[in-house]
């Protein structure tokens, strides 16, 4: 949700402040736009330059505001919600897929997630590496999620027993598995500009119900709660 709802009050922001720039640039007196409409000029490359002529006979941006004796152009924008807004054409949502190898060794009683292979429909990806590493993360939690985490209650008086991570269970590095991220970096332009829709929670979702299909398929047993547990497999 933001960073969809955030590129189009970037942008916003960025065009205003261009805009007060070709203001600058054609009433500063001496200035050589002057006589020229801010229409006719453009920025591009960090020079500002009349359309007709090019950027190779454009100024520096910095030029313009030293001659005008400035520091600096300012711009403001917003950027409206793009979830549950009533009356949506399409679909904001981003969309993704995970493939699950798992092993179980009946003869020792050990299940491991072997592999993993996510791809992501979620428009144009800003930061690949961020973005890859963010998707691998919910994996993880899934896989967390699927095989051992779990909290347990003392009946009594219903306070959790296991609240430290000595006695929680959860997804360390020995269990993470070797996990291929493929985005399909798609631009999604009916959102923004960029064509960026939101990566917080997709690498999450889907993880544990892929991981139990996985277990159905290798031991037979369809383990409907989680986290799946040795018992549920040595019937």
């Amino acid at each position: 949700m933001a960073t969809e709802s955030l590129i189009p009050a970037v942008f916003a922001a960025a065009d205003q402040a261009i805009a007060s720039l070709l203001i600058i640039a054609v009433t500063t007196p001496g200035s050589s736009f002057v006589g020229h409409k801010p229409a006719d000029l453009a920025l591009q490359g960090g020079r500002v330059f009349a359309k007709a002529e090019g950027p190779a006979k454009g100024v520096p941006f910095s030029d313009v505001l030293r001659h005008a004796n400035a520091g600096l152009v300012l711009g403001a924008g917003k950027g409206e919600q793009t979830f549950f807004v009533p009356g949506q054409k399409f679909s904001t949502h981003s969309f993704g897929c995970h493939f699950v190898e798992v092993t179980w060794q009946p003869e020792v009683a050990r299940l491991r997630v072997n592999r993993v292979v996510t791809v992501m429909d979620a428009g144009r990806i800003l930061n690949p590496l961020a973005g890859r590493n963010q998707i691998q993360g919910g994996v993880v939690m899934g896989i967390g999620m699927a095989l051992f985490e779990e909290t347990t209650y003392d009946p009594q008086n219903g306070a959790p027993i296991n609240s430290n991570l000595a006695d929680y269970m959860l997804t360390v590095n020995a269990d993470a598995p070797p996990i291929d991220v493929t985005f399909l970096d798609y631009p999604d332009k009916e959102i923004n500009e960029l064509g960026a829709r939101g990566i917080g929670e997709i690498g999450l979702a889907g993880v544990a119900a892929a991981i139990t299909a996985a277990v159905h398929h290798a031991t037979g047993v369809r383990v409907r709660e989680l986290p799946v547990k040795i018992e549920n497999l040595l019937g």
